[in-house]
């Protein structure tokens, strides 16, 4: 590509930009710029067959028929949503557990989302189902089914009959949310909370709502009543019903930023409902189980004598904390090399997910007699990367627990743990099912690493790679295998925790073609909430100083050459790996930057933009003197030899705006940098909205990194 007379970037203080007409998502203009780039880039990687051949790989991996369907327990049917070769968009269908646990279940069939799409001329991407639990006695009846145009953030919210497996016809006035951004829940069969776009401002500056109101059956969205109302500059709010019985209790919260909220008790016994606002950190999380109110710290909390540090879990007597008088009970506090990832609740136990070094571990909890909590280790015959989730909270102890790494397949298993609490110990976890190998993992291992970052922080990273059969004799250094093309991945922000999970995509197109994975984890939220604020606002270089230190340490230990590393990430991770580009371009032979946010003097202006300024800082401010220091839109600069670049984005994203890769790339494009760019036309934040959208958008990109650091491919 030849670059034209003068490079067209934008101006160093943020107050030009040349390219400002690429943020006009579907204009016509802006569209045709798109296609001719996503065209070329087609055309280009297509002419190698490794990109058809990727595709009906990944294609088939996503579509296989002996997937581990995710399930959810609601009565005595287990609910999925499932897609395939055959159901593009997708099934919403039901079976029992009975069937569940055979090799071939049978399902019965709720919603078909391709015959909807067809019916309805849209493209139905599933954004879940929320069931009323009944009356005892009466069958599950009642959804709330959630359901995307094209997979943007903002759906629409629909009725469903489970009984007659179809919509609420409009004769039985059923509840109905239009598209926005927002969410409705069930109270009981003819109430609901609903937070949406109710008309002109009651949307908050970060598009999300900022009115939560009670809508009756029958009622007009326009005419529910008003109980909660925030401020224009917070981010959103939302209400929910508990519906456990026994604890039956309505919450709302204002989220005021993404590390600041205010939760509140609802009283609709008053008219108008009263709103008591809890007593905790504004940064705190909080949440009720049963009668037990639970408080996720982020900051240190000092109550009484006592000081609770960051990253613990507290908990008190929910009738205690409505009351405001209460001393809290710490049922978890981190060490220097721990944190929770995970809190499952069942019916009489809790169960924390601990990460040690980013090493999995479980404890179960429950209370004796006298209210005192009994703490025990759970199932510590399992390793690699442990999820647990309840299969219902409200009247059992039985859970599902998921177990998987980078190279062995995802197994589900299932567990009771009734017989914890009267000293009998967990039931045996049952394999319910296991995930055949996706790929050839004979002669890869997973080590773990740790790089040293210009501060002096220990950075954790995994390596998947082939095994060292080096043999050295007596006295003799060890060597290693030749350096290979390595991919390499990370996120750091959002208290986001990259563990090891199976990696079939990576595998099939990466892995057993001979190259190298690795999993950086830099300070996100591997090590709790202070690992984050170490990374926050003035200090996120920090972030990518421990990105580029596992770069340097891959090379220094003869993993691989700077010619032969890339980086990949997206969203925030894409942020991360355009300041690889722009800062480090030297340590890398290629990088991917996917759905990214790179221009950080108007990203708050763009979409939901404005609710991250906790994570970044506020641009209009002082706070523009540290952003513009990681803003890539603006550290590109003339006469630097930039590494082969991919950006990926989708039109439908309505999350981090396609702006922000169009810009950036026009912006290489001037200065002769060799990028390629490719824009899906749906798909949302994720890039692709189909199993073959995603195949032919990962197909693209290995095919890519195998054309510019790989040395040699194997079939």
């Amino acid at each position: 590509m030849t670059a034209p007379n003068r490079p067209a970037l934008p101006s160093a203080d943020g107050t030009e930009d040349p390219h400002l007409w690429l943020e006009d998502v579907t204009g016509e203009d802006a569209l045709a710029w798109v296609t001719d780039r996503s065209r070329a880039t087609e055309a280009g990687l297509d002419q190698n067959p490794l990109t058809a051949q990727l595709h009906g790989e990944i294609r088939d991996i996503l579509d296989a028929a002996d997937r581990i369907p995710a399930v959810v327990k609601r009565g005595e049917h287990l609910y999925n949503f499932w897609t395939d070769a055959d159901h593009e968009r997708g099934l919403w269908r039901r079976t029992t557990l009975e069937q569940f646990r055979s090799d071939d279940p049978e399902w019965e069939v709720l919603l078909d989302l391709d015959a909807l799409s067809a019916e309805e001329d849209r493209t139905w991407v599933f954004h879940g189902a929320q069931l009323l639990r009944p009356a005892d006695g009466e069958p599950w009846r009642r959804a709330l089914i959630s359901l995307s145009d094209g997979g943007s953030d903002a759906d629409e919210t629909r009725e469903f009959d489970l009984v007659t497996r179809a919509f609420v016809p409009e004769s039985e006035k059923p509840f109905h949310r239009p598209a926005a951004k927002g969410s409705m829940s069930w109270i009981d069969e003819d109430t609901v909370w609903v937070s949406t776009d109710f008309g002109e401002d009651t949307m908050t500056t970060s598009g999300y709502p900022r009115q939560v109101r009670l809508l009756q059956r029958g009622q007009a969205l326009e005419d529910a009543a008003l109980v909660h109302e925030a401020d224009p500059t917070d981010m959103v709010v939302a209400a929910v019903h508990d519906s456990t019985p026994g604890y039956e209790r309505d919450w709302a919260v204002t989220m005021h930023a993404f590390y600041s909220n205010t939760t509140y008790a609802v009283d609709r016994t008053e008219a108008p409902p009263r709103l008591s606002a809890i007593d905790k950190p504004d940064d705190a999380t909080f949440s009720a189980w049963r009668d037990i109110a639970v408080f996720d710290l982020r900051s240190d909390w000092e109550v009484g004598d006592e000081v609770h540090p960051s990253g613990s879990l507290l908990v008190a007597p929910a009738d205690d904390v409505l009351r405001g008088d209460f001393t809290p009970t710490a049922l978890f506090t981190p060490t220097a090399t721990s944190s929770l990832q995970g809190l499952t609740m069942t019916r009489s136990c809790l169960i924390l997910t601990i990460l040690e070094d980013v090493q999995h571990r479980l404890e179960v909890l429950h209370r004796d007699e006298d209210g005192a909590w009994v703490r025990e280790d759970l199932f510590n015959e399992l390793s690699g990367t442990i999820s647990v989730a309840a299969v219902d909270s409200d009247v059992s102890d039985d859970i599902w627990v998921t177990v998987e790494d980078f190279i062995t397949p995802t197994t589900l298993m299932l567990a009771d743990l009734a017989g914890v609490p009267t000293g009998e110990g967990p039931g045996d976890l049952e394999v319910i099912k296991s995930t055949p190998a996706r790929f050839e993992a004979d002669g890869l291992q997973v080590t773990q690493h740790f790089a040293t970052s210009e501060d002096g922080t220990r950075i954790p990273y995994f390596e998947v790679s082939a095994v060292d059969d080096a043999d050295p004799e007596d006295g003799e250094a060890p060597v290693g295998p030749a350096p290979t093309p390595t991919l390499l991945y990370g996120y750091g922000g959002f208290e986001i925790s990259m563990t090891p999970g199976y990696a079939a995509a990576v595998g099939r197109a990466w892995l057993q073609r001979g190259g190298t994975y690795v999993v950086a984890n830099i300070r996100g939220g591997e090590y709790g909430p202070a690992w984050h604020r170490a990374a926050l606002q003035e200090k996120r270089h920090r972030a990518y100083e421990d990105f580029a230190a596992v770069a340097r340490d891959l090379i220094d230990r003869g993993v691989t050459t700077s010619d032969q590393l890339a980086v990949r990430g997206g969203s925030n991770g894409g942020l991360l790996t355009g300041n690889m580009l722009t800062q480090y371009p030297d340590l890398f032979g290629a990088v991917v930057i996917q759905v990214p946010l790179l221009d950080m003097k108007r990203y708050s202006y763009l979409l939901a933009g404005a609710s991250w300024m906790a994570e970044y800082g506020d641009p209009d401010t002082d706070d523009w003197e540290f952003i513009r220091t990681f803003s890539p839109y603006h550290l590109l600069s003339e006469d630097v030899d930039y590494p082969e670049t991919f950006v990926l984005t989708s039109t439908r994203d309505d999350r981090v705006h396609p702006g922000h890769a169009r810009k950036f790339t026009a912006a290489l494009e001037s200065l002769g940098a060799p990028v390629r760019y490719w824009e899906n036309v749906e798909g949302g934040h994720g890039g692709a909205s189909t199993s073959d959208q995603t195949a032919r958008m990962n197909a693209l990109m290995y095919t890519f990194l195998w054309d510019t650091i790989g040395t040699s491919r194997k079939s």
